[in-house]
Parts: C-alpha cells; structure tokens; sequence
C-alpha cells in the first residue's frame, strides 16, 4: 500500500510495519508532515534520499525485530544517511559517532574488527532495528526537521513495538533516545542506556558500557538467536 507522505515517489512500508503504523499516515500530525517535507525538497536537499527514508522498516520487519536501537535524526552530509541510524553507506567515510561504536564493539566482542564499511545494513537484517527519532533532516543542518512530526510517528513505533512485543533489547544512547524510555516497559523488555557515542561524551559512558555483550546474553537467556556484530 502506498505511504501518504510524498517526496519523489509513493513509498511503500513493509507489510508488518503497515499493519500496526497505517493509522498514523491519515493522522493531522502526519498530513503537516507530508507538507513540509514537500516544501523543504522544493527549496533544499533533504537526507536520505526518498526511496530510502523507510529502510529501517524493510530490512527490519516487526515480526523480526529484536533489538532496536535509537538515533537521533539522520546524519547531514552528502551521501552519508541511508535510512539506518548511525550507517553509512559503503564507501563512505565513517562519522565520528559510528567509529567510537565500532571502538566499543572492538572493545568488548571478541573477533569484532574495525570494518571497511560502515555499512550497517547486515546488523538490520538480523533483527536490529535502527530507528531515528526523525527521519529526515536538510543539507548540512543537524536537527533541521525536529518538532515537525517524526517525534510523534517514532514515539507511536515504541509504544507499539513495547505493547506487542517480548524481550526486546533497546540501546538509548544519548537524551533523544534516553527520552524514548518513557514508553518501554522495563519488565518486559531490556533497556540498556548510555550516553551518545559523539566524540564530546563517548568517554564519559558510552566506551566500556558494554551494551552489545550485554544484548546477546540477554538474546540468549531468553532463547532468542544473537547477533553477529562483525561486519568483515
């Protein structure tokens, strides 16, 4: 089924997704939305391209989610965001937020090599959904596209996602993603919460937190198959 929100094209969620988000797209909130983004393309560049802003959801299907990790809003530069929080593309240089996680997965998982790629896609289609909490942002300026929407359509995927689901790992680094944390059940589901990888705070908590070690026993506690970290 075709998505309301329009930039190039009609774009299509994965049919488990739908079946639990297709309300929100007739919703006011998401109708400015849609408008907004189509006046930000017609004046600027907007990231990730169109037929990309979705691909958490594709290569990630509810059904097959169990670790979800929160972003803040897609990275800025040219040909870096691809619809997964913290990737990037093959070929492109790695930010300095995704080298520290690498740093910290190089730290405390055995076998696990700094990568060639940043590439994050291999991590999505094991179960690891990588949600920003905006899912668009404009040519070189961070957090340009916060407070139009996104917020509200992310806050609706964790409440859902924390109501249907069982033993789900979430990764809340930073206070965007910490603030996600209101909706998630402690009880039912591990909440793992550190401070954003960013070079200004990745020492004071995030390396050394122990997060993807943590994940994986978690998994395997409750019969649940772990994740390779690795991505050689």
């Amino acid at each position: 089924m075709s998505m309301p929100v329009k930039t190039e094209n009609l774009i299509k969620l994965e049919s488990s997704w739908l079946e639990h988000l297709e309300e929100e797209f007739s919703k006011d909130y998401m109708q400015s939305l849609q408008q907004f983004l189509l006046e930000e393309k017609s004046l600027y560049k907007i990231y990730p391209p169109s037929s990309e802003i979705f691909n958490a959801f594709s290569l990630t299907p509810f059904d097959k989610t169990k670790v979800v990790i929160i972003g803040q809003d897609p990275y800025h530069g040219a040909a870096q965001a691809h619809g997964l929080c913290f990737s990037v593309p093959d070929e492109v240089r790695f930010p300095p937020s995704l080298l520290n996680i690498f740093k910290e997965l190089e730290r405390s998982i055995e076998g696990f090599k700094i990568p060639k790629s940043g590439n994050l896609s291999s991590w999505a289609k094991q179960g690891v959904f990588l949600l920003n909490t905006s899912l668009t942002v404009r040519e070189n300026q961070a957090n340009s596209h916060a407070g139009k929407g996104w917020e509200i359509f992310t806050d609706k995927i964790i409440e859902i996602l924390n109501v249907k689901k069982n033993n789900l790992v979430f990764m809340l680094w930073g206070t965007h993603a910490k603030n996600k944390g209101k909706f998630i059940e402690g009880n039912k589901h591990l909440i793992l919460e550190a401070v954003h990888p960013s070079p200004l705070s990745a020492y004071r908590g995030f390396i050394g937190c122990d997060h993807f070690l943590k994940a994986n026993h978690y998994l395997e506690q409750h019969e649940l198959e772990v994740v390779d970290w690795c991505l050689n």
